[in-house]
């Protein structure tokens, strides 16, 4: 295949990755990084890295692996930096928007109220727990986060319940992890 046609391939796959899998990338940036500008900045140096190693995909993975691989190696090289804030879990679920458009009720108060503190919580996880529970919460099973975290699907499954039963405990005690 020529350097032309390669190219137009990479872009293909860039596309298909990218609007297949763009709301959780968003997610990820959210994730990652509390201020906007930064998040956007997160954000579109995920995309950078994704459309770059198309170059290498060769399909010994899916697809979606190769993206959640690729895009959480950037967002947690990016988090460990000095330089940079802890990484900052905002939002996860979809439903984030409606969450704020129901805050003027009691019942959307107290439920933002109890993700934000959920979300502090897995904020401050070691960052493989915190990658493991946010591919978790992307519903992603044991195998796929296995091949993105380098995990075995037995010890995925073992950290995602005692990470539960850890945050559920710390949930209620009000501790910190």
């Amino acid at each position: 295949m020529g350097e032309a046609e390669q190219a137009a391939a990479q872009e293909r796959q860039y596309a298909e990755a990218a609007e297949t899998f763009g709301p959780a990338l968003e997610r990820l940036a959210r994730a990652y990084e509390r201020d906007a500008d930064k998040r956007r900045d997160l954000l579109q140096e995920i995309h950078v890295s994704l459309w770059l190693s198309l170059a290498r995909f060769d399909g010994r993975c899916s697809l979606r692996t190769w993206v959640y691989r690729v895009a959480h190696n950037t967002a947690t090289s990016k988090s460990v930096r000095p330089q940079m804030n802890a990484p900052v879990l905002l939002a996860i679920e979809d439903s984030w928007a409606t969450i704020g458009d129901a805050s003027n009720t009691e019942e959307g108060f107290d439920r933002k109220r109890a993700l934000e503190r959920l979300y502090e919580l897995i904020r401050q996880l070691k960052p493989l727990d915190r990658q493991v529970m946010l591919l978790y919460l992307e519903q992603l099973d044991g195998t796929s986060i296995g091949e993105v975290t380098g995990l075995s699907p037995a010890n995925v499954a073992t950290k995602v319940r005692r990470l539960k039963q850890l945050l559920v405990q710390r949930f209620h005690n009000g501790q910190r992890t």
